[in-house]
């Protein structure tokens, strides 16, 4: 009988994160989430992209805490996994912040990072 194996969540929300995700949702009718994606771009060759989400596709990565529902677009998955999405706000901006342990470094004005796929246990990392 194959047995079941625990996969690490794809990405954990903070409080504040949760708290400003769901106040959002709250104030677009017809949305269902915010969806978290990645696209090439940048100098340090890709970008976090964010949209709001009326439907949830087939093959969507679906997270739900404490009110607030994200969607991860199913070719970010494996560039996301173990990611925490925080939010946070001091004198000059609010903004939605990402601690992936995947991004291996970021340009320095902060809109593109370099960020490889996650390994699966047991495999050796690609190169």
């Amino acid at each position: 009988m194959p047995s079941l194996r625990m996969m690490p969540k794809v990405m954990t929300l903070t409080d504040a994160a949760a708290a400003r995700v769901a106040s959002l949702l709250a104030q677009k009718p017809g949305v269902k989430a915010l969806k978290i994606g990645i696209k090439k771009g940048g100098c340090a060759g890709m970008e976090y992209t964010m949209s709001w989400a009326e439907e949830i596709g087939k093959f969507d990565e679906v997270i739900e805490d404490k009110g607030a529902v994200v969607i991860i677009d199913a070719p970010a998955v494996m560039y996301l996994l173990g990611t925490e999405m925080d939010y946070k706000t001091d004198k000059l901006s609010s903004q939605f912040v990402f601690n992936n342990p995947n991004q291996k470094s970021a340009c320095g004005c902060g809109e593109s990072v370099n960020i490889e796929p996650a390994t699966p246990p047991g495999l050796a990392p690609a190169g």
